[in-house]
């Protein structure tokens, strides 16, 4: 099945070459106005359909404008702006790419489908957009160490907020001081444990493994492992005593930015989405970190979680598409990233946006990158919520079904592992 995707991404490169020709190598988008034209893009009218979410209308039309004043008299262009979910971009525009846009952004776990059709390829001056963002960036736009998109945002993950008043530094460190320090002031700490992106964080930073199958539609995992250096019982006892503290919740019916601000969580984690509310509710107490460590079989184990990018792609099927990945590099330069996390908070790649300002005082911003290290990108079939979830959720009220843990460890990967499509059966060690 890898080596049939493989052959298939090659022929629709060709194919794609032949209609679109290649790329020139783009530059960095820097602020200084083009005075000649690019030498191999077309003159004359060239219009442009972007795709991006609703929220980002304003910002993309200054950016469109902007481009337009930096390309002046080099072409007439005609840029518009469509905004539409980046949550279902790959699967409407693989339902029609011939009326797709010519630029569109998305998140990265879109890649692998949308390079397969040939929709992306290949991004010329790959060097040079390596160079001017995070590495973990660059590798979520990349398969086989080749670019297919450029990077826009590095801001899609979780770690922990915690308020001074009740917790030190010392006790952000570790989950166990974090539940002390809550029960200490009568109050818990927060962790989404019954969803299965949050319940990465226990298994990630372990030996046992969880990702896409060559057919990147199914599922593999072990987590129901008995013979790894860290067994899948081992942390689902972690979180048994995690989810049985009565300091500990892992729901909040009006979320933990406004259980926050009424005074009862003294810690939890979530992500960048909610700091302006966390800043608001607690004050000069704020504070974030990377993730805690947690108890594993009398040891500590630190926290992992996903992380998620949001790209941009272009379509090599666009009749102007080296005007699009012009456009698409101009977007995602240092100057617009810097603009976006202004005018949207979304925390950006470039490396030098993200060290400096406003980008470099955002507490959120440097847990992110401290946890970077243990972050993964998310690559999961479809099938691995809803199991995820359910153990998630019977870990978190202390395991009310009274089963074996590891019985419900191998419920959960037979669910994860299920077959999705034709294709051979994915085998665990615990069947």
């Amino acid at each position: 099945m890898y080596k049939k995707l493989i052959k298939y991404i090659v022929l629709s490169f060709i194919i794609t070459a032949l209609l679109t020709g290649c790329a020139k190598k783009v530059d960095s988008g820097a602020a200084t106005k083009a005075e000649t034209p690019s030498e191999g893009l077309a003159s004359g009218n060239v219009s442009l359909r972007v795709w991006g979410s609703e929220e980002d209308t304003e910002l993309v039309n200054i950016i469109i404008e902007s481009f337009k004043s930096e390309y002046a008299g080099q072409a007439t262009f005609n840029i518009t702006y469509e905004p539409h979910s980046e949550a279902n971009c790959k699967d409407d525009i693989l339902g029609d790419v011939l009326n797709a846009p010519d630029v569109f952004t998305f998140a990265d776990d879109q890649l692998m489908a949308l390079v397969a059709s040939g929709v992306l390829k290949e991004v010329s001056g790959s060097s040079e957009i390596y160079g001017r963002n995070l590495q973990a960036s660059s590798d979520a736009a990349s398969i086989g160490g080749k670019l297919y998109a450029y990077p826009l945002t590095a801001d899609n993950g979780y770690f922990l907020f915690y308020n001074k008043k009740y917790v030190s530094d010392t006790d952000a460190e570790t989950m166990d001081g974090l539940l002390k320090a809550a029960e200490a002031s009568g109050k818990q700490v927060f962790m989404e444990m019954t969803s299965g992106w949050y319940l990465y964080a226990f298994f990630g930073n372990t030996d046992m493994e969880i990702g896409l199958n060559d057919d990147g539609i199914s599922t593999y995992c072990n987590w129901n492992a008995k013979y790894t250096n860290t067994t899948g019982v081992q942390v689902a006892e972690g979180m048994l005593r995690i989810g049985s503290n009565p300091a500990f919740t892992a729901t909040s019916p009006d979320g933990f930015a406004k259980g926050a601000a009424e005074d009862l969580y003294v810690a939890g984690v979530s992500g960048i989405w909610d700091e302006s509310a966390i800043k608001e509710a607690w004050g000069s107490n704020y504070a974030a970190a990377k993730l805690p460590t947690y108890t594993v079989a009398g040891n500590q184990l630190q926290m992992s979680s996903y992380a998620g990018y949001k790209l941009v792609g272009v379509n090599s099927y666009s009749p102007n598409a080296e005007w699009a990945a012009k456009f698409a590099d101009w977007m995602t330069n240092e100057k617009n990233q810097t603009l976006r996390f202004e005018m949207r908070g979304q925390g950006p790649s470039n490396t030098k946006a993200s060290g400096q300002g406003a980008v470099a005082e955002s507490n959120a911003i440097q847990a992110l990158q401290a946890q970077a290290p243990y972050s993964s990108l998310q690559r999961v079939g479809a099938k691995y919520w809803d199991p995820s979830g359910a153990f998630g959720t019977e870990m978190s009220n202390g395991n009310p079904s009274g089963k074996d843990l590891q019985v419900l460890l191998n419920e959960m990967v037979k669910g994860i592992t299920d077959e999705e499509t034709t294709g051979d059966p994915v085998e665990t060690e615990d069947k």
